[in-house]
Order: C-alpha cells, then structure tokens, then sequence
C-alpha cells in the first residue's frame, strides 16, 4: 500500500499536472471557486520495544485538497533539490584562457585554414563556448506552503497504513550502543531491515544513534532535520510518542489559521505557486 501512496506523491506523478499550470489562455486551477485546506485522521497502532500492541494513537494532519496535493509536493520537492545545488560549476571562455595572444601563422600562403589564436574554441586548451557559471539556483517556496506539503505527504503515508508508534526504547540502549538488537527490534515492529524507513524522534539519545547508524536504510531525523524527499522516500514511517504529539501541534488541523490554503475566486493568487514550478521544470 505504501508503494500506491508513493507513486502517487512521486515527482514524476507530478509532470503531467506541469502542462496545464502553463496555459496562459484557461483560467488558473487554484482560482476555481474556494479552496480549504482539509485534515485527515489516521489511527496508528503503537508498540512496544517488544513489538506488542499496546494501543493506538491518532495522527490529525492537514493536507492539501486532492486536486492541489499533487501540485503542492511537487513544488516543495522541486524547491528542496534545486536549492540544493551550489552553483559552482564555471568554465573559461576563450577571452579568459592564458595565452594566445600571437598569431600562431601568417593568414594566407600556407594552404592551412586561418586561425587567429591558439586559444580558439576548436582547439584543446582553448576556451568553452557557453560553458556553465556560478549561479544562484534557489527558488522561493511559501513557509505555509512547505508546511503544508510536508504533512500532505505524512498524511498520505500514514493513510496507507505504512506507519505506526512505538514507545519510547532509549532506556534500552542506555547501557551501551548495540546494533544487533536494533536490528532485532526493527524486525519485531515489522520492518525489513533491507526496505527504506525513517524513524522520527524528538530527541535522538547518543546510544540510540549509535545503534542505528550503520543500517544504511534506515533515516533516523529529528523535527529539526525532517524533510519532504525522505518522507517520499521512504517505505515505512515510524514515530515515537512525542514526535506523534509534536506533528499534531505543528501539523495538526488545530493550526489552520484563516488565510492558511485559501483563496477566493477574486483574491490575487501568489506567484510561487505552481507556475513557478513549472517554468523551473520547462527551463
């Protein structure tokens, strides 16, 4: 279920949505009529270290409608990667390459082609034609925008039933760091140790780093270090209890304020919204 719940927030899901934000003639998808942010329940099991049941627990997110949530992910996704990029690649041209200041050979008589500097483009060591510059890449993305596409794509994880909580384990590690039985505990809560899953803490005791850290497909993030292509990447999502009460506080529907994803008919409409998105993705 979690593979539906990806590909259908995948960014190449995204690409056939790009040619109709480009339609300078047709009136724009978000000016339709009124649009409310809406918030989805989803009822997670909670375990225990011992991978028992012990209850349940609710995770109450906003997310976008379903004919935006696409567009919105999209857009965080796109903004997260190309702000990414450092803009550092840069090239000579053949005004900046040393060298070449003489005529390598006279102009005519020589049944040669004529060539005014050893520095030209043709030739190896002379200058690059169109080469790349330092740029800046970063694009601008709405706070509430972002926000908004993150607990979209928690939401629609945690609605694929791919996610659960599990009572907090520290005080098992608080020992001495141990691999094996993380991996052990991993496999007790279901998860395959060779399947991508992030594991969502508020606190990220040393120990328990420690143990986690050499299993490659496993992310263990913070509120501090949650990003979106994670979360789209990921196959399993895992939450303890406080970072479950930390995204109802941040995420929650409880948060909604007035303005928050609305927008009347008449109401200017922001220009980083899906437009953007698409003219980065045409250029």
């Amino acid at each position: 279920m979690m593979q539906q719940a990806a590909a259908a927030l995948s960014p190449s899901s995204f690409l056939p949505l790009l040619p109709l934000r480009c339609n300078p003639h047709g009136p724009h998808p978000r000016s339709l009529g009124r649009l409310q942010v809406r918030a989805d329940q989803a009822t997670l099991p909670v375990l225990s270290f011992s991978g028992d049941r012990v209850g349940s627990a609710s995770l109450d997110l906003r997310s976008a409608p379903p004919s935006t949530a696409r567009a919105v992910v999209h857009r965080a996704i796109v903004t997260d990667q190309q702000n990414s990029r450092r803009g550092t690649a840069s090239t000579l041209t053949r005004g900046e390459v040393s060298g070449g200041g003489r005529k390598p050979y006279r102009q005519k008589k020589t049944g040669r082609a004529r060539r005014g500097s050893q520095r030209t483009p043709l030739r190896p060591g002379g200058g690059v034609i169109f080469g790349p510059k330092p740029r800046d890449w970063s694009i601008k993305i709405n706070r509430k925008e972002k926000r908004l596409a993150i607990s979209t794509a928690l939401s629609s994880a945690a609605s694929a039933a791919d996610a659960f909580v599990v009572e907090d384990f520290s005080e098992q590690f608080q020992a001495a760091p141990r691999t094996k039985d993380f991996v052990a505990a991993m496999r007790r809560w279901g998860l395959d140790p060779s399947e991508k899953a992030i594991l969502l803490m508020t606190d990220l005791p040393h120990n328990v780093w420690l143990s986690g850290r050499n299993i490659g497909t496993l992310k263990m993030l913070t509120p501090r270090t949650l990003n979106l292509f994670d979360i789209l990447d990921a196959r399993k999502l895992v939450f303890t209890r406080s970072a479950l009460d930390y995204l109802n506080e941040m995420y929650g529907s409880d948060n909604i304020d007035n303005d928050d994803g609305v927008y009347e008919e008449d109401e200017a409409l922001p220009e980083e919204g899906a437009d953007a998105a698409a003219e980065v993705s045409e250029g």
